[in-house]
């Protein structure tokens, strides 16, 4: 248009969405936050990405700076670019995400003065959070469970030896549904996907339960619907 001229400034950050299972809930990974626009509210872990870095760097430097999380494999999500999402000033966040084990995360000392704490929170039960937060964790769930759909990426989720018990709950955590016991173990043993070890465990049942891992080679040649 003749004539227009545009007086704010435009911004990249990164936003990052972990997610794990823990204590029988699908938690997500927050931070809280020391400065204003926000101040005091939780929000997932990110940053503006500086002039030197890719997307990429930018994401694991912040995520391990605003959170003292590292050696993540992460994916990138979504690009979210409301003008109003963040106040005074054009933003334009490129989220990711990761699926962990809970075991993997070693919380600490965060290396910033822009957070005060990093804790874990049920997605059913989030504090009032920071910008459009929210939104990127609710398309980070939709992604997840369509993808669920696709390849059992609950093997991220999941002990390296895991019970078939295990497996359908953490489907049904993520999914938000119960599943019948009998089909979703008849469908999961028909990929070919599952290593039975010869071992057991009595944890969470008062019979012994078979230990299976997944066969990461058949894993990652699988293609087409996992489960639907």
């Amino acid at each position: 248009m003749v004539g227009f001229k545009e007086t704010k400034t435009h911004e990249i950050t990164v936003d990052i969405v972990i997610l794990t299972l823990h204590e029988n809930m699908l938690k997500v990974l927050l931070v809280k936050r020391t400065k204003e626009p926000f101040k005091n509210r939780w929000a997932i872990p990110g940053g503006f990405v500086r002039l030197s870095e890719n997307l990429d760097d930018a994401a694991l430097r912040i995520l391990k700076e605003k959170s003292n999380v590292q050696n993540v494999y992460l994916e990138q999500l979504y690009t979210f670019g409301d003008p109003l999402r963040y106040p005074n000033s054009r933003v334009i966040t490129c989220a990711y995400f990761a699926l962990l084990r809970y075991e993997d995360v070693k919380l600490g000392a965060v290396n910033s003065d822009e957070v005060s704490d990093v804790q874990w929170f049920p997605v059913e039960a989030l504090p009032p959070l920071a910008f459009d937060h929210k939104e990127i964790i609710e398309y980070s769930l939709k992604r997840t469970r369509e993808r669920l759909e696709l390849c059992p990426i609950a093997f991220q989720l999941l002990p390296k030896k895991f019970t078939l018990t295990e497996l359908q709950r953490s489907y049904e955590l993520i999914l938000k549904k119960e599943l019948d016991k009998r089909n979703f173990r008849k469908k999961t043993l028909s990929t070919k996907m599952l290593i039975e070890h010869n071992e057991t465990t009595k944890a969470g049942s008062k019979r012994p339960a078979a230990l299976f891992s997944f066969d990461t080679i058949t894993l990652n040649s699988k293609r087409g619907h996992f489960f639907s």
